[in-house]
């Protein structure tokens, strides 16, 4: 059956078949997982490849019901679930480790990445499609213009790489952008030294105000009474390292 690509499911359908090869190669076994969940599988071109893999276990999440009929009858033996990744338990795969692939909407891609970093414990690695530009700030370390909160926050976690960019003429329809493959992989950090969502706040407090130094963009910070520590207080967000930020948030004193 033929599948319309939908253009508020955020859909287009990979053409070149060795992009999707290049996708399902990117997944290494990192953290040691055989469970894989496909996020937005649409016609199939990434599946095809994800089930050559033989040493990984596929379950599909699907919300348009036109693809999930067509991929059931392409793979009778293939599990799809009609269902929204976003919404989705880990538990309901497998207690142990999940990795995360896909072509994914670019509506939703920073939504998929905030849930592989909210579950981070299960997802030790995530190979996706994204908007070239959300690529790019994902990936970005200190003093590059496109550095910024979601940098910070996905690379406290997780080794963060692009793998390659993909031109517009690769897909059905074509999107107005060129896109961008990239590889997270858990890094070895069990838990921060200081309080997470105090650190989630720094980092927004000084991205938010960029051209700002820390000490003008952070002054109404009340768990900074004193000021921002002088090695810090001259620069501005996008000089600090995710080490920077986590040291700045030490230095913060609860507030009653």
């Amino acid at each position: 059956m033929h599948v319309r690509a939908k253009k508020h499911l955020g859909q287009h359908f990979l053409k070149d078949d060795s992009i999707s090869e290049r996708i399902a190669e990117g997944l290494t076994g990192h953290g040691g997982y055989k469970n894989v969940v496909e996020v937005g599988p649409g016609t199939g071109a990434l599946t095809a490849h994800l089930l050559k893999r033989t040493d990984l276990r596929l379950t599909c999440y699907e919300v348009d019901t036109e693809s999930v009929e067509h991929l059931t009858n392409k793979y009778p033996d293939l599990e799809v679930r009609e269902s929204d990744f976003l919404q989705m338990d880990p538990d309901s795969i497998t207690e142990g480790h999940i990795a995360v692939i896909g072509n994914f909407p670019y509506n939703i891609s920073t939504q998929i990445v905030s849930k592989v970093l909210e579950h981070r414990d299960h997802f030790p690695e995530l190979v996706g499609m994204f908007q070239k530009e959300v690529a790019d700030r994902f990936c970005s370390g200190p003093g590059n213009r496109t550095y910024g909160i979601t940098s910070v926050l996905a690379q406290l976690w997780y080794d963060m790489e692009v793998l390659f960019i993909v031109e517009p003429d690769a897909f059905i329809p074509p999107p107005k952008v060129r896109s961008a493959v990239i590889r997270m992989r858990r890094n070895e950090v069990k838990e921060l030294p200081c309080d997470e969502k105090l650190l989630a706040r720094v980092v927004k407090m000084a991205f938010n105000q960029r051209r700002k130094t820390l000490s003008n963009a952070l002054k109404s910070l009340q768990e900074l009474p004193e000021g921002v520590p002088p090695e810090f207080a001259g620069k501005r967000a996008e000089q600090l390292s995710v080490a920077d930020f986590i040291a700045l948030t030490l230095a913060c004193k609860k507030v009653d």
